[in-house]
């Protein structure tokens, strides 16, 4: 987990970004030193819990085990995914991240509703390494 990316479990699970006070812009991931906005003189930054739910602003499937620094275990087979690009509800800013396990390109569609879920990058013995995931409404988890 990358800690101050997200917070919570089920339907209070949340990605969380910075607002600047001056200028009221939003930054996931989030900013703890200074407005990114070239416009703003700068303010206060302060965490804010993004939408939970966004449309699918693109998506694409990635078949290929990425090189490093993307950690993957050359053991196990590789097992393709599909990264979706949302458009968050309020924001009306992109967030990058992989679909639910399941939801593959044959199940999404520009436009459609999705919501941000917990999800699972990577496990051992000792540690759950968590993440986020989109997954289209209206579907169980």
């Amino acid at each position: 987990m990358v800690a101050g990316w997200f917070s919570g479990d089920g339907d209070d699970f949340r990605l969380l970004g910075t607002r600047c006070t001056r200028c009221a812009s939003v930054f996931f991931p989030r900013e703890d030193t200074h407005c990114r906005n070239p416009e703003c003189p700068g303010g206060a930054l302060e965490a804010v819990p993004l939408s939970r739910r966004g449309r699918v602003w693109s998506y694409t499937d990635n078949r290929y085990r990425p090189p490093s620094p993307y950690v993957t275990d050359p053991e196990l087979p590789w097992e393709p995914y599909a990264l979706v690009a949302v458009e968050l509800e309020s924001e009306r800013m992109v967030v990058l991240g992989q679909a639910a396990p399941g939801v593959t390109v044959a199940d999404l569609t520009v436009g459609m509703e999705v919501e941000v879920v917990p999800g699972v990058l990577g496990e051992d013995a000792e540690t759950t390494w968590t993440t986020w995931h989109w997954r289209p409404t209206g579907v169980g988890g």
